[in-house]
């Protein structure tokens, strides 16, 4: 094969009479002729564009063109511009060819705005918007399990008591050793830290009470609704995320049946019975953890005993009590809606395990200082 063929030793090049160039009256006439294929178009590419390039207007003559490829298409389309004067091919298939590269490129021009402008009125609207519609929806969750559940009150035969107590020991039983071991640790604690400005005033003998108020009336409902938060709040998002990716409510809407009587009303009630029960392990072992320090400095339980009897009411001990029960509920509610609202891409179980814990935190916080100063404005 001689030098030139196409594909043996470069492009081929295009002869003179297939393609000129030439000005008259002020107007570039480019003209093409004879089969316009890849190889001919990357021949006379750069001298097409540089004869174009300084023209102030264009005349593409295209008429002569008797087969044309992509390559050739694209020749074409780039010389000619938005304003130059076209003769299209004469040539049916030439000129289907070039019909359907110019229907292609308007296809595929990447949709949205060019350029990101910043623009805050908008983002700031889109922002409200998206908490609007999240406030619906929580709204919409809130007043359906209200609901569901009043309307259970005079049936309660048809709610799931074998899924309450399922979760009641997933939630309850088993956590009791996690409260054991942290309820321990938090009464010697708090003992050895306040063992120290009380030594300086000679008041070691307060600790006990200082330990107990603290514990039963903040510290054992606050830290058992953590750790519900963090395994009994979690585990609901994640049980219900993966039921929802799996279109498993879709499933038992679909056969008839409630999901939120099924799902909600069950891991609910659950949650709200077992709080209190870990709130009294959490008070019970850190006092005992609290005696132990007491016994190494010298107090033996008897006097524990009377100090604390001496300081501490029942009161103290059903206010711990009432707020771990509101605990309990605002827990297991935000572990159901984060589940049955997670999305259906692989990340959203995950999503909705972290929002569970996030937002029952932030609950149980937002909760305990409502109850302090109702507490305070009662004198309780």
């Amino acid at each position: 094969m001689k030098p030139g063929t196409p594909g043996v030793h470069g492009p081929a090049r295009m002869p003179s009479d297939m393609f000129s160039a030439e000005t008259r009256d002020g107007r570039l006439h480019l003209r093409f002729s004879g089969p316009l294929d890849r190889a001919a178009a990357a021949a006379r590419w750069d001298e097409a564009h540089r004869a174009a390039r300084d023209a102030r207007a264009v005349t593409l003559d295209a008429g002569e063109v008797t087969a044309l490829d992509s390559g050739g298409a694209a020749l074409l389309v780039s010389l000619a511009g938005d304003e130059a004067e076209w003769v299209e091919p004469r040539d049916p298939a030439a000129q289907g060819t070039l019909d359907r590269f110019r229907k292609g490129l308007g296809t595929a021009r990447p949709s949205g705005p060019r350029h990101l402008r910043f623009r805050p009125v908008t983002a700031l609207g889109a922002y409200t918007l998206g908490r609007y519609h999240k406030f619906l929806e929580r709204a919409a969750f809130m007043g359906d399990t209200i609901l569901t559940t009043i309307g259970l009150l005079p049936r309660p035969w048809r709610l799931r008591w074998a899924e309450v107590l399922r979760h009641l020991d997933e939630a309850g039983t088993q956590a009791f050793p996690l409260c054991i071991l942290l309820g321990t640790l938090i009464g010697v604690i708090l003992a050895f830290q306040s063992s120290v400005p009380m030594r300086q005033f000679g008041a070691t003998i307060f600790i006990p009470q200082l330990v107990g108020i603290s514990l039963t009336r903040e510290l054992g409902p606050l830290l058992a609704g953590v750790i519900l938060a963090g395994r009994t709040g979690s585990a609901y998002a994640a049980e219900l995320g993966t039921m929802r990716v799996n279109e498993e409510v879709d499933a038992l809407k679909t056969m008839g049946l409630d999901p939120t009587a099924w799902l909600v009303v069950p891991r609910i009630l659950a949650s709200t019975l077992v709080m209190p029960a870990l709130s009294m392990v959490m008070n019970i072992t850190g006092l005992i953890g609290m005696s132990i320090v007491m016994a190494t400095l010298g107090f033996p339980p008897v006097a524990v005993l009377n100090q604390l009897e001496q300081w501490m009411s029942v009161g103290d001990l059903a206010g711990g009590l009432a707020k771990s029960a509101a605990f309990g509920l605002a827990i297991g509610y935000v572990g159901c809606r984060a589940g049955l609202s997670a999305g259906r891409g692989p990340r959203a179980v995950g999503d909705a395990a972290t929002g569970a814990v996030v937002g029952g935190i932030v609950a149980l916080v937002l909760l305990d200082g409502l109850f302090a100063i109702l507490f305070f404005r009662l004198g309780w």
